[in-house]
């Protein structure tokens, strides 16, 4: 994501639920990270759904960067 904020340096670990559809933050810029709190209104960048498909520890991405959103595939470290 081109013109996101790094909201952070490693990912974020979080237990999801089976069915549950989640919003990650695209934009850096939600209190609420990894999820969208509506703070990228007028940035022209839109949260991106995430559909749990069974129970289990997920890493959302928080460096913005990943090749593979909204997981983490380690661009942080680059």
């Amino acid at each position: 994501m081109s013109d996101s904020i790094r909201a952070g340096d490693a990912p974020i670990a979080v237990d999801v639920t089976e069915g549950k559809r989640y919003f990650w933050c695209a934009c850096g810029k939600s209190a609420s990270q990894p999820f969208c709190d509506g703070s990228h209104k007028g940035s022209g960048i839109s949260p991106l759904a995430y559909l749990a498909l069974e129970d289990k520890k997920v890493f959302f991405c928080a460096c913005k960067q990943s090749q593979t959103p909204p997981l983490c595939d380690g661009s942080h470290k680059a």
